[in-house]
């Protein structure tokens, strides 16, 4: 199964949303898309404009492959699940966003951590999502969620006093 989000941000992004669907019209593999304010409803993929958290979470755990927006909210977690996800930055020329501050965030954040496989030309997600597997074998997603020691230090502080 394939989950893709495109967040809760107020401007639609049918690009990405009518693209997997389409996809999902030509391959055998489940699409379930977060549609968020896009304005392109799916015919070929189990959808639903917002999912609860908690959901989003289940969907990004079950998924094969996890494409998101470049929101960092939204591709956090399959990362914080030791997964590399496809990043499809929204732009502004298609009216995605107000300017173009997600794909300048994730090329910085792909040269910096290397954990996330960033899509800026939308002809090139069907090559990324068939040579997926080959793409990420040699990719390490060692990120560590400080929540933990931090939650473990502060307890051990309130104990103390």
């Amino acid at each position: 199964m394939i989950f893709v989000t495109v967040g809760t941000h107020e401007q639609q992004f049918d690009r990405l949303v009518s693209y997997m669907d389409k996809w999902a019209g030509q391959n055998e593999e489940e699409v379930v898309i977060q549609t968020g304010y896009s304005v392109y409803e799916p015919v070929n993929c189990r959808w639903s404009r917002l999912y609860p958290y908690k959901k989003m979470r289940e969907l990004s755990e079950e998924a094969g492959i996890v494409i998101s927006h470049g929101g960092p909210s939204s591709f956090i977690v399959p990362i914080q699940s030791g997964r590399i996800p496809i990043v499809v930055p929204r732009r502004k020329k298609y009216g995605e966003h107000i300017n173009d501050h997600q794909l300048e965030f994730c090329r910085e954040l792909k040269e910096r951590w290397g954990n996330i496989l960033v899509v800026e030309d939308i002809d090139e997600l069907e090559g990324m999502i068939k040579n997926y597997n080959e793409i990420i074998k040699n990719i390490r997603n060692d990120y560590k969620s400080n929540n933990e020691s931090f939650c473990s230090a502060f307890k051990k502080m309130i104990g103390e006093m």
